[in-house]
């Protein structure tokens, strides 16, 4: 069970279920607070007592008061207002208790490098689950983490289309000439180049590269840096969509343990780099790690920058989610303690950020950006303009700034939401941490649970899920799945949470929860 003083603030991971009497002092006051939450004794906005008054009330030190107060905020429970105190954040419903933070890797045993270090199949096997989705009557997806249009200025958007092509009525029907940067429009590139200074990425426009979505930029990047036969290093778990690209170009992929605290172990990819000499990529998402949540902390931003660069690896950023942390603080990318020696290969994509019906993203490829190029144009040819102008005119834009704190809201509120119902309705014993921003949670069920079994049951009742084999071959996430939170959490949504909730208590031999 892990300490809460080791979790991340912006996690908020679930309070865990522990025994009362292993609990630490802190934790089991902090737990009868939480239930008053929930039986409405303190409700929404309600101060909570004063540290003064917390030691009166309880015989407790400052220091246990202050981690009560402390642990209750990072657990999302509380709200600090300087100077005037701690007041409850929301306490709508309770939390069963039977959740807890998404266990740990072993992360004092690196990762062996041999094990499952190449995908055989993986291809085949997400394939598979895929279609059997879309030829399912599914009539609530919370597998898929894409937004739904309901969600986006759709008025805004198409305005703005409109206008670009009344301004430039032959847009759609000129091609971008060879002379033209390969179809990387200017003002794009200078846009890119502009919003990526301010993040602390200093690239020239010249080498900005317009992509079709994120996907192309990780696949271009990887087969810029490796040939066939080569070890690249991912997060475990990870996006699937990546291990299919990574197999389609008949590399190795070898996983290495990512937390939900930090994110991918840099001691267990150190002793990979020390033993794999055909190790020539890594490639990791630090902000929202897909499918964890992780935020990698900056210290750890700076180790692994600084680690690639001692071996000469390629360190490939996928910055699909970062536009999604909630928060104040400036997100900070990998990219930004890259060296002089362009060790780090940036991506980014704005398909789920601002319109997933472009797929517009781009991406700088550091010391190989030349073979990137080159391989884009080969692959490819150039990227459409049309989507190019409407990011760059768009991103930043008060108008978008307003829809995507929106659009975070939202994807908040129904992430903690569908945390409640999975609190409520999942057996006991589920483990899962609520991440400070992005699309989906991930839910760890207790051993011998199956998410395949639970994927085909689900199917015949028309939804649809994401088991947790899709995110590794190693077959360790067979109790595991993704939850989507793109969806609104109405009455649907609850009817269909309560009967997975059920028909996972029955797996496991558990009654029904509620």
């Amino acid at each position: 069970m892990m300490d809460a003083s080791c979790v991340c603030l912006a996690m908020r991971p679930m309070l865990t279920s522990v025994s009362t009497a292993s609990r630490p002092l802190y934790r089991r006051l902090a737990a009868e607070y939480v239930q008053a939450m929930g039986l409405g004794t303190l409700q929404l906005g309600e101060k909570m007592p004063s540290v003064r008054e917390l030691m009166r009330r309880h015989q407790v030190s400052l220091s246990t008061a202050l981690q009560v107060l402390r642990y209750l905020e990072e657990q999302g429970y509380l709200e600090a207002k300087p100077r005037v105190g701690y007041f409850v954040r929301d306490a709508r419903t309770p939390l069963s208790g039977s959740l807890a933070l998404t266990s740990e890797p072993d992360l004092s045993q690196p990762v062996q490098p041999n094990a499952q270090a190449h995908f055989v199949g993986i291809n085949e096997h997400i394939s598979l689950l895929l279609e059997r989705g879309r030829q399912a009557l599914v009539h609530l997806d919370v597998g898929g983490c894409t937004p739904p249009a309901a969600l986006f200025d759709h008025r805004y958007l198409n305005q703005l289309v409109a206008r670009l092509l009344r301004e430039q009525p032959t847009l759609l029907v000129q091609g971008r000439s060879l002379l033209a940067n390969q179809g990387n429009h200017p003002v794009f590139q200078q846009a890119m180049a502009r919003r990526a200074l301010a993040t602390g990425i200093r690239v020239a426009p010249a080498d900005v590269l317009a992509t079709t979505g994120n996907s192309e930029a990780v696949s271009l990047a990887l087969a810029a840096v490796a040939v066939p036969g080569d070890m690249v290093a991912v997060e475990s778990p990870t996006y699937y969509g990546l291990l299919q690209v990574v197999e389609s170009l008949q590399l190795q992929t070898l996983e290495i343990p990512c937390s939900p605290r930090t994110g991918l172990s840099i001691e267990a990819l150190e002793l990979a780099f020390q033993t794999q000499p055909r190790l020539k990529a890594v490639v990791v998402v630090p902000e929202l790690q897909m499918p964890l949540g992780t935020r990698m902390p900056d210290a750890h931003k700076a180790r692994l920058v600084a680690l690639c660069t001692r071996y000469g690896a390629a360190l490939i950023e996928d910055d699909s989610y970062g536009l999604f942390v909630e928060g104040a603080q400036p997100v900070k990318p990998l990219k930004a303690w890259d060296s002089g020696l362009g060790q780090v290969i940036y991506c980014q994509a704005f398909n789920k950020s601002l319109a997933p019906g472009l797929r517009q993203g781009w991406m700088n490829g550091g010391q190989w950006h030349g073979r990137v190029q080159m391989l884009k144009f080969a692959q490819s040819r150039n990227t459409q303009t049309l989507g190019q102008l409407v990011v760059a005119e768009v991103l930043g834009s008060p108008t978008h700034q307003r829809s995507l704190e929106r659009l975070k809201m939202q994807l908040k509120n129904q992430r903690e939401s569908m945390a409640r119902l999975v609190a409520r309705t999942f057996p006991v014993g589920t483990r899962m941490s609520l991440p400070a921003g992005g699309l989906c949670l991930w839910v760890e069920l207790p051993d011998g649970f199956s998410s395949a079994a639970l994927f085909g049951q689900a199917l015949e009742q028309g939804i649809r899920i994401a088991p947790g084999s899709m995110f590794s071959n190693s077959g360790r996430y067979e109790h595991c799945l993704r939850l989507a939170c793109t969806q609104p959490v109405d009455a649907v949504m609850e009817q269909a949470m309560q009967l997975l909730g059920s028909m996972a208590c029955a797996q496991l031999g558990q009654a029904p929860r509620s």
